[in-house]
């Protein structure tokens, strides 16, 4: 299956696997819940939904898998702290980051949007690592300022092929919890995520299995760059901002392309009215969470009467003041 156009194999997935998991991270193999279709009488009764919790993952989010793959093998230079790492987040990556940072007892800075939460952006400093914001249009150039004149080394927040391996991972424990899938629904934003679920289901031999990506329609990067065929840069806005990137990535677009079957929009009010159905039966999910939850809810993915359904749930970083403001 695999060939030489491939960002990442199924030997880099289980690779990173084992370095994730040996990793003083305490990265968790998070629960699958079985049988769930019944919670939701909305949903064609023949259909068997899987739900994978990231959101009980270490941080809140499945994020802290590729970071711990990132990390595993750091330049000299960062570990003697001659030079410091920089990303951009929205939120769940920059918390995984700092919280890295500060197991290894290393300094770094986090360059987030005008629109991350408060809340996001103290919990990153409580961390030890800085946060200077700015408009999402300048997030490059301001990573670029500090790469080029203050000599920080950039660690990219989904377009990164060790990332992506880490969250391949996902896709192992997966095929290890007795699930063999027909259909994996997972959210996107800049596509680091359903990169390596997709990777690793398609590589370990599912090559029916359909893999859809599910973005918001007010940040639609992936959606726009099936249809152009190149990674696009675009306005984006969304409750769901850490799926709100301005563009896609170049190695996710080149992923995606190979093992998606396609990408799915929904709208920010279907994205809330899923994390209230989340909520009633017992499960909290940030607005980035349900995106593809929202899709399967919505009759959006096709072909699901009597298939064994997998929505990824990401993220749980969301407080009950955040939730009550979206209602």
């Amino acid at each position: 299956m695999t060939s030489d156009d491939d960002v990442v194999t199924l030997d880099d997935i289980q690779q990173a696997r084992d370095v994730i998991m040996t990793s003083p991270l305490n990265v968790r193999k998070t629960p699958m819940l079985k049988d769930m279709t019944s919670y939701f009488p909305e949903l064609d009764q023949s259909m068997g939904l899987c739900m994978k919790l990231e959101g009980m993952q270490t941080t809140g989010s499945f994020k802290i898998r590729g970071v711990a793959n990132q990390m595993a093998n750091l330049p000299p230079e960062v570990k003697n702290g001659t030079r410091k790492l920089i990303t951009m987040s929205a939120g769940n990556y920059g918390k995984a980051f700092a919280y890295t940072l500060n197991k290894l007892n290393l300094p770094g800075l986090c360059l987030m949007p005008l629109t991350a939460p408060s809340n996001r952006i103290t919990l990153i400093k409580s961390y030890g690592v800085s946060v200077e914001q700015c408009p999402s249009s300048e997030l490059t150039s301001e990573v670029n300022r500090f790469v080029e004149k203050e000599n920080y080394i950039y660690y990219h927040s989904f377009d990164d092929a060790r990332l992506i391996a880490g969250y391949g991972s996902i896709a192992l424990e997966i095929l290890e919890d007795d699930v063999k899938p027909d259909v994996v629904v997972v959210c996107c934003g800049g596509g680091g995520l359903v990169s390596g679920i997709a990777a690793g289901i398609k590589q370990s031999g599912l090559t029916d299995c359909r893999i859809y990506a599910v973005e918001p329609e007010g940040s639609r990067t992936m959606y726009e760059s099936f249809r152009k065929g190149e990674p696009v840069t675009m306005a984006v806005s969304s409750v769901a901002a850490g799926l709100s990137p301005p563009y896609a990535g170049k190695l996710t677009y080149q992923c995606c392309r190979k093992y998606v079957e396609d990408v799915i929009l929904v709208s920010d009010e279907e994205i809330l009215n899923c994390m209230s159905r989340l909520f009633h039966v017992g499960l909290v999910a940030e607005p980035s969470g349900c995106a593809a939850m929202a899709a399967i809810l919505n009759n959006k993915i096709p072909n699901v009467a009597g298939k064994k359904v997998v929505a990824v749930i990401t993220g749980s970083n969301v407080t009950l003041s955040e939730m009550t403001s979206y209602q």
